[in-house]
């Protein structure tokens, strides 16, 4: 004998049938709406985003664009509360391209016509437990009166000069929450300056970074009466660096309130200790 089909269970069926094209075009509407908001992000959300993740001392002001392609100025301050700023002539260009390599990975490339030449490539490719962050090789010029807008202690330093930045072959590698570094970056403090000395220039100066197991960073004297020396090593993720300043015989009178503050002082020196 025949049995009717129990009718919630038909209703239910029919309802599910009827209504799956719906369903489905529903859901491609609001995929097509996502990715529309997504390809035309405002460029603003990146500056919010950089904002929050740098505890609001890099901020991205009068931005332009989308989040794929624009422009703000760049602006350092000392955080929340802080009264120091400083902005970077010029503006700074952005854009970001996803799928490369493969599809997988994310391209950042930079550009300002104050201080690149080229412009500065950052790809970032995410791995199984981590992921690598390559740098292209590129040389940029930076002024030092940048820094002082980061607050204490750069404030009080006040430095003026040029920054040489140079990368090779630069590569930071996230692995199990480790940070590993291969290549190198350089950088020039060129003719640089502080009102904390009536002594200008005070000199010329070089930092190199180094990869390796025990990423490496050595500090030396180019030229000028302060003289600048250190040796450090990244340790489980934390910096230990030891240098020394000093000064030319003639300088001392005008470096002394400078070698003061940048470290302990030991005679005519400054012990520098980091870490």
């Amino acid at each position: 004998m025949l049995q009717r089909p129990h009718r919630p269970l038909l209703k239910r069926q029919l309802t599910s049938a009827t209504g799956a094209p719906w369903g489905w075009a529903a859901s491609g509407a609001l995929l097509g709406v996502l990715v529309c908001a997504l390809m035309f992000a405002p460029a603003r959300w990146l500056a919010t985003w950089l904002q929050q993740a740098s505890a609001g001392q890099v901020l991205l002001q009068d931005a332009q664009g989308t989040l794929w392609t624009g422009s703000a100025r760049l602006t350092l301050t000392g955080g929340a509360g802080s009264q120091d700023a400083a902005t970077l002539p010029g503006r700074l260009q952005w854009q970001l391209r996803p799928g490369l390599m493969g599809g997988i990975g994310l391209a950042l490339q930079l550009s300002a016509d104050c201080c690149m030449a080229q412009p500065w490539t950052w790809l970032l490719l995410p791995r199984w437990g981590g992921a690598d962050l390559r740098l292209s090789d590129s040389t940029s010029q930076w002024p030092a009166a940048l820094l002082s807008g980061l607050g204490t202690p750069w404030n009080t330093v006040d430095a003026q000069g040029q920054l040489v930045l140079s990368t090779h072959a630069l590569t930071l590698r996230w692995d199990a929450g480790r940070l590993k570094v291969a290549g190198t970056a350089q950088l020039d403090a060129l003719d640089m300056a502080s009102r904390l000395s009536t002594l200008k220039p005070m000199g010329s100066y070089r930092f190199i970074l180094s990869g390796g197991a025990a990423p490496g960073l050595q500090l030396s004297t180019l030229s000028g009466a302060l003289q600048l020396s250190g040796r450090g090593q990244w340790v489980a993720g934390k910096l230990r660096f030891v240098g020394e300043a000093s000064s030319a015989p003639e300088s001392q009178a005008a470096l002394s309130n400078l070698l003061n503050i940048i470290g302990r002082r030991d005679g005519a020196r400054s012990i520098i200790k980091v870490g």
